[in-house]
């Protein structure tokens, strides 16, 4: 198939949903289909390139960080997304859109299948529906709601990646079915080293921001200062500042390492040298880093969100907590700490259990399945 792949977040632009949206048009090649992505203009990145046989074209978007983006940005992006769409699919004619993100992509594929007659698939992600993060996002969804229904309504299908986005999906359009296909990882490049599981060593990785609940997490660590532990945050944002003022605050911050965005062979050597994996985010689609978490062979100590609770199986791989509730969120942290066998246990499991279930190349192929269907329905 000629796939057109439409994501203002394409490495080493955006996070999960960037790595993800690269994974899965990297293994499309693999099986012999053609791809060309649409996403962002940042500076020093080509205007074009092709890289491992994708056909990459940005568009301008006026985006001023990798890490994220503002609304003003995305709705840059709806205009010169479509204007760097428009001609490939007038030249190539793909037979199939994958979108992802319901806004700002699916606001580019819904004009393409009006005007051209593309049919397309819209891949929700988390912050594109309704309902998800209220105290980022209530006025964005609000104002997007009419639209949002409109591209949902007219898309070939629509997916979200965890059974509880899922629900969020249903609960905002009933009218429209929503299938579940989750997030993946590279079992190989995450594949776990021999570690040492004596001193505790914890890791988080993503955004550092209010979603993914690190004040909950230093709150409980400042009250754990008797235990021989470290923490690295890998990832930056907004929220960095104030927490390494909180740190400091709590008396930990000697034992706190904001190491910053970290990629390729750096990344992977974060999640080798740690030996516990903390993610006690507030609201999730399906994370990237508690799958490629579970891939290196780590214990994980996650909310019961949506995303994490279809992930981490209690007592199996890792141990779940409420969300909010940082005195389980301590309990937790103090039951894996003092037992070092107990976290190596966790984490073999762990690994075991998503190197079955969610390699990329699996994940790929259910993609392929709804692509093609819907490519027959133009």
């Amino acid at each position: 198939m000629r796939i057109l792949l439409i994501n203002s977040e394409f490495p080493p632009i955006g996070g999960g949903a960037g790595n993800a949206s690269a994974h899965i048009a990297a293994c499309m090649v693999a099986a012999g289909h053609e791809v060309t992505v649409i996403t962002s203009k940042y500076r020093g990145l080509p205007w074009t390139e092709t890289r491992d046989e994708i056909r990459i074209i940005r568009a301008p978007a006026r985006r001023k960080r990798l890490d994220r983006s503002l609304p003003y940005e995305q709705i840059s992006f709806i205009l010169g997304g479509f204007l760097r769409a428009l001609p490939v699919a007038l030249r190539k004619r793909p037979e199939v859109t994958l979108a992802f993100f319901g806004m700002p992509s699916g606001a580019i594929a819904l004009p393409l299948r009006l005007f051209l007659g593309i049919p397309y698939t819209i891949s929700l992600r988390g912050g594109d529906v309704p309902g998800f993060r209220p105290y980022d996002f209530a006025l964005y969804h609000r104002l997007s709601a009419p639209l949002l229904r409109r591209i949902w309504r007219r898309a070939g299908a629509v997916i979200a990646n965890s059974r509880g986005l899922r629900a969020m999906a249903q609960r905002f359009e009933r009218r429209v079915p929503i299938e579940t296909i989750p997030n993946g990882v590279d079992p190989v490049a995450f594949r776990p080293p021999e570690r040492d599981w004596g001193t505790v060593r914890i890791l988080f990785v993503g955004r550092v921001v209010y979603q993914k609940g690190l004040d909950l997490l230093l709150h409980a660590l400042g009250r754990l200062k008797d235990q021989p532990w470290t923490l690295t945050v890998v990832g930056d944002g907004p929220q960095r500042e104030p927490l390494e003022i909180l740190a400091e605050h709590l008396g930990i911050a000697g034992r706190v390492r904001f190491a910053g965005w970290l990629r390729g062979s750096d990344l992977i050597a974060a999640y080798h040298a740690a030996n516990l994996f903390t993610y006690p985010s507030r609201h999730e689609g399906m994370p990237n880093a508690v799958l490629e978490a579970m891939a290196s062979g780590l214990p994980v100590i996650a909310t019961r969100i949506a995303g994490n609770e279809e992930l981490v199986v209690e007592g199996e791989t890792g141990l779940l907590v409420e969300s909010e509730n940082q005195q389980a969120l301590e309990a937790a942290l103090t039951a894996l700490m003092a037992d070092g066998s107990l976290r190596r246990q966790l984490g073999e499991a762990a690994r075991d259990r998503v190197a079955d279930r969610y390699p990329w190349d699996r994940i790929t192929e259910e993609y392929l399945e709804i692509l093609k269907r819907v490519s027959l329905d133009r």
